[in-house]
């Protein structure tokens, strides 16, 4: 599984999350919610400290990962966080690995 995040989309974490300089980022499996690939859950996003990462990248000294106990929702699938300039919010695009 490979997770990106676009520039754009971490600046808008950062001032969301009223971050200053470095800090880490997880996304992980939450009940309810919309918009996810497993029915009935979604993608929550909290300043956490990587324990057992599954994937990670850097943005903008930001660190972006997700945890292994999450790994069931993301199973076959690649994360890219873009930017929805439209909505001025992060968009999650999920793409079917190969």
């Amino acid at each position: 599984m490979r997770l990106s995040v676009e520039r754009k989309a971490a600046e808008w974490f950062r001032e969301e999350l009223d971050i200053e300089g470095s800090a880490s980022i997880r996304f992980f499996v939450r009940y309810g919610g919309v918009g996810g690939i497993q029915p009935g859950f979604s993608i929550g996003v909290r300043l956490d400290q990587p324990l057992d990462v599954m994937a990670q990248t850097s943005t903008d000294q930001l660190n972006f990962f997700i945890e292994n106990d999450d790994a069931w929702y993301f199973e076959g699938y690649n994360l890219n966080v873009a930017f929805d300039e439209n909505k001025q919010e992060p968009e999650y695009q999920y793409e079917k690995i190969q």
